[in-house]
């Protein structure tokens, strides 16, 4: 579970009664889905010819532009956590984080889904190693997700991180 039991109004759209802007929802699912382009070579290593994972970062991306609608965002997002759920480990983890960024066009909120998941690929891809390299390996990829954040939208994924670690695994301790 990676949502807090109380949403928070900055991650949810002025037309559904939050305070979050058009411009920075289109910025949150851009960086998710670098997030989760990051780590898809874990899920197409395992699988070559399974392109749900792709196609819904595909998707989200078409969506920031305009392009498409968050319904077919959304229905990319079930797609790629459907290629998901028969995997385990890295592969698991990055078709996961495909998907939760697709989602983003749905819930702004799915934006820590993708990293989080993301981190966790990176975890899993380590999974012979001795947990501080798994931690290690973790942490690297959190700040590099970190260092692709758009300054408009910064502050607000940061203090998101902070609120809801504890419901990410506590992945973004970085």
């Amino acid at each position: 579970m990676i949502f807090s039991p109380t949403p928070d109004p900055r991650l949810i759209t002025i037309r559904r009664g939050g305070t979050l802007q058009d411009a920075d929802h289109r910025l949150l699912a851009l960086w998710a889905a670098d997030c989760a382009q990051h780590v898809l070579h874990h899920f197409e290593q395992a699988q070559p010819a399974d392109d749900r994972p792709r196609r819904a970062i595909e998707q989200v991306r078409a969506w920031a532009r305009g392009e498409i609608t968050m319904t077919d965002s959304r229905t990319a997002a079930g797609h790629a956590m459907g290629a998901a759920r028969a995997l385990r480990g890295a592969p698991r983890e990055a078709a996961y984080a495909a998907g939760q960024a697709a989602a983003v066009a749905h819930v702004a909120a799915h934006e820590l889904g993708a990293a989080a998941y993301a981190i966790r690929a990176v975890r899993a891809a380590h999974a012979a190693a001795p947990e501080p390299e798994r931690i290690a390996a973790g942490r690297l990829e959190c700040q590099w997700q970190r260092a692709q954040l758009p300054a408009a939208i910064r502050a607000l994924v940061l203090d998101d991180q902070r609120l809801r670690n504890q419901y990410c695994w506590f992945v973004f301790d970085c």
